[in-house]
């Protein structure tokens, strides 16, 4: 009973138009559930910290948002400052108590206060209340706080959609909303919202020029779709038994009901272009049906949702105009894709946000490789109401702010102007070599996956591909490549570099990575089949690939393999061995070409374990630190609840990285490292002491990296990695390295590091 209650009020709440109707479903219903006389929630102001009376049922009702408790005073404050519920069966009695006349709480003596908490941080308290005198049971308590952490979600992402409310009626109203950091850097610009076809929830509001145009695009849109059921239910209608048949006739009616349809009109008539009038109408009558207890009526939302559809994908086939993007566009999209990014004119793309991805999507790869700065998966951003809004996109910490104030837009604006500066002034590090002040050689290579990043990488003095992702030429593709489309996009990135050397990393699909065609569902897809385990399954792609590699080094003889995700030495042993059942063909077909140096990337903790067996089978190792901390440390890197877990510095990853370069070199083989760590300047000082023999980062990293391994020595470096080991966490990690980057005059360098120094 409990269950269903709970699931009913988090729906309605869901379906709420904005934070204070979500206020007023939570203390409606949960004093209905739990028969209760009171029910109060008091939200926590950002700014002052205190405890605002927001919504209520049973006490004075005039005074909502004009009550408040400081953070230590009352039972409310003690439940926030304590972070545990309060249950008391005389309330008066108790030290902490306070009074506040005209509230009408005098009466009550019972009490039971929730804390609601939201990613560590207390956003209010929820409180039930009665006049007799007794003790809330278990179940009651357990029922409040398991409302109050479900709710807490709720309430943080109606607050955030409020704050866009109110902005778009006050001036100076603003907001921020957190994300991953997926492309450093600053960007500064007005929103253009992109949609994916036919998706009601991801239409953006926006006023239109002329509304005679919009209601006849909207009334054409209908006669289509009611052309469309109608022809599809002729077609039918020998195929389908009577009963199934019957679903068009439902159709038609709901098209021909002039309740939803008069609802669009008058949303059109009052500015509304017709999409966003659609989008808003249906949305709110799908809620309805999926709230309603008869589960015929719940079906009905399927039916509505399939209407609302199909006339949105006329709305949007009609709308051919190209759309106008802002000088400086900052795309926003619910989830965005390759294609979204390609159809904005490169001058006038400054920043990208999406609302879902990761830090590792193929948008957020693009956007490294273009130097755009992105933030991905800013979940509690209202995208649909920002159309044109001034965001500003902090690509390092990973935060969008709405309609800054101008103290906010000053100093990001500064902090961009710095990031140019800095940019200016590395350019004249471009030719000169790699190396410390008392002339160690630390060699640096970049990754890859476009042939947009060549020219860069070049221009930066990149002195061979440390990681050249395969994947992104079939994430690219409607199918597989053929052998031969793949050896001619492996031949240009060789002839590009050659005779620099490029490693290319086989087929790395599987985790967040899936291919359209080729999709994988699995519950747990970072354990799940990904990367070497593939194409160890699908020998037919592998083998391909391998031959268009092989094919493409003809002449050149600057490629390297390597093969990701190896948790095992039977994996590397089977494919070394189709590896050279490929060269063995090659050769025999008359191709003039030398086996390749071949890898192992060191990214599963197993591999770390097992680094000196693997390098006795392979020619280099080559750290992936991205999945090896996300490993080490059980945290999913992309996903926004856990991101503040996921250290790079952590001791544990750490000693694993120092372990792999041990049993390398035990062995005589080089160890490389292509993980994002390899592109923090900062980490690039324990890197070169722990003694990796290359590190491989993107471009853009290239210059700081370098910057930073020419003002230090390396006789140095030793002393700070003993210091580095011997602390115990990850926070003490950053200190030191942030004192030996101020050491060598460094300092302001320290933002653009990956491990937030």
């Amino acid at each position: 009973m409990m269950l269903e209650a709970l699931r009913s009020i988090v729906q309605a709440v869901n379906a709420a138009g904005d934070l204070q109707s979500a206020l007023d479903i939570i203390v409606s219903r949960i004093a209905e559930v739990m028969d209760t006389e009171v029910c109060t929630v008091y939200l926590r102001d950002p700014d002052t910290k205190r405890l605002i009376f927001m919504a209520n049922q049973g006490l004075n009702p005039e005074l909502i948002g004009k009550v408040s408790l400081g953070p230590d005073e009352g039972l409310v404050g003690l439940v926030a400052r304590r972070e545990e519920p309060v249950n008391l069966d005389h309330a008066e009695k108790h030290p902490n108590f306070l009074f506040l006349p005209g509230i009408g709480e005098e009466h009550y003596h019972s009490f039971l206060g929730a804390p609601i908490i939201h990613q560590r941080s207390v956003m209010g308290v929820l409180v039930v209340q009665q006049k007799d005198s007794r003790r809330f049971d278990e179940d009651e308590e357990a029922f409040l706080v398991t409302m109050s952490a479900q709710l807490a979600g709720v309430i943080a992402h109606a607050r955030a959609t409020g704050s866009i409310n109110t902005a778009q009626n006050t001036v100076g109203a603003t907001a921020s909303f957190k994300g991953i950091a997926g492309a450093t850097g600053v960007a500064i610009g007005q929103a253009a919202v992109v949609v994916p076809m036919a998706e009601l929830h991801s239409v953006p509001r926006r006023q239109c020029d002329d509304v005679a145009a919009e209601l006849g695009a909207f009334t054409a849109a209908l006669d289509a779709v009611r052309s469309d059921i109608r022809a599809l239910s002729d077609k039918l209608l020998t195929q389908l038994p009577a009963d199934e048949h019957a679903l068009f006739d439902v159709y038609l009616r709901i098209m021909d009901d002039g309740a939803w349809v008069a609802e669009v009109v008058a949303k059109i008539e009052g500015g509304e272009w017709a999409q966003g009038a659609l989008s808003q109408v249906m949305s709110s009558h799908i809620r309805a049906f999926e709230m309603m207890e008869d589960t015929y009526f719940k079906e009905r939302a399927t039916d509505i949702k399939d209407l609302g559809r199909r006339v949105l994908s006329y709305l949007q086939a009609n709308d051919i105009e190209p759309p106008d993007y802002p000088e400086r566009t900052i795309l926003v999209g619910e989830e965005l894709t390759a294609s979204m990014l390609g159809e904005v004119p490169r001058e006038k793309l400054v920043g990208m946000v999406s609302v879902r991805g990761s830090s590792n999507s193929h948008v957020a790869i693009l956007a490294r490789a273009m130097g755009i700065p992105t933030v991905m998966g800013a979940s509690d951003l209202p995208y649909t109401q920002i159309e044109n809004a001034n965001l500003i996109v902090d690509g390092y910490s990973g935060y969008v702010h709405y309609n800054p104030t101008p103290e906010v837009y000053e100093h990001f604006r500064s902090v961009s102007e710095e990031d140019h500066a800095l940019n200016q002034g590395l350019e004249a590090l471009r030719d000169l070599p790699s190396e410390t002040l008392d002339g160690h050689r630390m060699p640096l290579w970049v990754n890859t996956g476009l042939m947009a990043d060549v020219a860069r990488s070049l221009d930066r003095g990149a002195e061979g591909v440390g990681l050249y992702r395969t994947e992104i030429p079939f994430l690219l593709r409607e199918r597989f490549p053929s052998e031969e489309e793949q050896r001619v996009i492996y031949r240009e990135q060789l002839l590009a570099f050659a005779p620099l050397p490029v490693t290319m990393r086989t087929l790395d699909i599987g985790g967040d990575k899936a291919l359209p065609y080729f999709p994988i569902e699995e519950e747990n897809p970072f354990l799940g089949w990904r990367g070497i385990r593939v194409t160890l399954d699908h020998p037919e792609i592998f083998l391909v690939q391998v031959r268009a590699m092989l094919k493409a080094s003809e002449g050149l003889n600057n490629l390297r393999i390597m093969l990701p995700m190896i948790s095992n030495v039977q994996e590397v042993d089977e494919a070394l061995e189709l590896v050279r059942r490929a060269y063995e063909e090659l050769l025999e077909d008359g191709w003039d070409i030398n086996l390749p140096p071949i890898g192992v990337m060191v990214e599963v903790p197993a591999a770390v374990y097992q680094a000196r067996q693997l390098a006795r089978r392979v020619d280099f190792l080559s750290v992936g630190s991205n999945d090896l901390t996300q490993y080490l440390l059980a945290v999913d890197r992309n996903n926004t609840r856990v991101a503040d877990l996921y250290h790079a510095y952590h001791p544990a990853v750490l000693n694993s990285l120092q372990q792999v370069v041990d049993a390398a070199h035990a062995e005589g083989k080089p160890v490389g490292i292509c993980g994002e760590l390899a592109g923090d300047p900062a980490a690039a000082l324990i890197l070169m002491a722990m003694g990796y023999d290359m590190l491989s980062m993107n471009d853009n990293s290239l210059l700081r990296v370098k910057a930073v391994i020419r003002s230090c020595r390396f006789e140095d470096l030793q002393s700070l990695l003993d210091g580095v080991m011997l602390v115990d966490t990850a926070d003490e990690v950053k200190a030191q390295l942030r004192k030996a980057m101020i050491n060598i005059g460094m300092e302001r360098l320290l933002q653009q590091t990956s491990g937030g120094v």
